[in-house]
């Protein structure tokens, strides 16, 4: 026999089903309709039935409304700001001008050589895929080994 599942009476069943049918967001509504479900009585393998998810994630996601209220559902991750810019706009400038340069090993700048300038600018480990990244925000591209004219003072052009 199922356990008994309490919803906390944060909103009355009209409110929760009316947000679970105007809800524009699909993951929003799904969550909607898992708490007002289980309000209305069905059981955990009805609404999982119904919904298509598993019975430990309902059981989660029914502590978090009984903790938090329907503030905690939908897709919460909208609300992720994102990491800090590795550069800030004065050090882009300086990465630009020092791309100008050829890099101090020579040949061709690249992303673990951005990279590297990037570690010793802010005394932190920097990838390299982040370093192919600036380059490309910087629009520089790898001339083309089909490029009839290769000069070896053109490391990079920028677009």
């Amino acid at each position: 026999m199922p356990k008994c599942i309490v919803i906390e009476p944060h909103l009355i069943l009209q409110e929760l089903e009316d947000r679970y049918r105007e809800s524009q967001n699909k993951i929003e509504s799904v969550h909607y309709q898992t708490i007002w479900l289980l309000a209305t009585g069905k059981t955990t393998a009805e609404v999982s039935a119904i919904t298509g998810y598993g019975v430990p994630w309902i059981y989660e996601l029914v502590r978090s409304y009984n903790l938090y209220g329907p503030k905690i559902l939908g897709d919460l991750r909208r609300n992720n700001k994102g990491t800090a810019r590795l550069l800030n706009n004065q050090q882009l400038q300086l990465l630009q001008q020092t791309l100008q340069l050829p890099p101090e090993d020579g040949g061709l700048w690249n992303g673990p050589k951005v990279a590297n300038w990037m570690s010793k600018l802010l005394n932190r480990k920097v990838y390299p895929q982040r370093g192919w990244e600036y380059l490309q925000k910087l629009g520089y591209v790898v001339p083309s080994s089909k490029s009839h004219s290769c000069h070896p003072s053109k490391s990079y052009t920028n677009l």
